[in-house]
């Protein structure tokens, strides 16, 4: 046999060598990641819960899910070890960039407040002057009258006694 003919299985055999260090390697690094988790540690499992680690066993993690709420799920279920800020940030909605000093209003009583202030009589009058466009059908509205006018009914009677 020649070189030329081996050259396919070779290439195909390299690839697959190549495709399973790699996943070989996310396994170990996903395992390992598990391993370092601690009782207090926030974690996302693969389903997509933010909870929080209470205890660790051999194969399980008790998580607490919500305040006093806990939950045991096997090791493996666990998708990601998160830190502290990022926990707190997605979980809690803490932000460390926010500015403290912003305040938001809980009605909109000050947004209307400051536009009447605002108003001038110059705006007023350019309002007035240019007509406001009618966006409905006019050719729509004409086609459902007819067609209501048509049959005797409106929009859900029916022939029922």
């Amino acid at each position: 046999m020649s070189i030329v003919t081996l050259l396919p299985f070779i290439v195909l055999i390299g690839a697959m060598f190549l495709m399973t260090r790699s996943a070989k390697k996310k396994q170990q690094a996903a395992a390992q990641m598990r391993n370092e988790m601690q009782p207090g540690t926030g974690v996302r499992t693969i389903g997509g819960m933010y909870a929080t680690v209470k205890e660790l066993g051999d194969e399980t993690v008790l998580l607490e899910v919500a305040p006093g709420v806990h939950a045991v799920y096997a090791k493996n279920a666990i998708g990601a070890v998160l830190e502290d800020s990022e926990y707190n940030r997605i979980v809690h909605g803490d932000d460390e960039d926010s500015d403290s000093d912003t305040v938001v209003p809980d009605d909109a009583s000050s947004l209307t407040e400051a536009a009447e202030a605002t108003d001038k009589p110059e705006t007023a009058e350019v309002e007035d002057a240019a007509p406001k466009a009618d966006l409905t059908k006019k050719s729509d509205t004409a086609e459902a009258a007819a067609e209501g006018q048509k049959d005797g009914k409106t929009d859900g009677e029916t022939d029922a006694k």
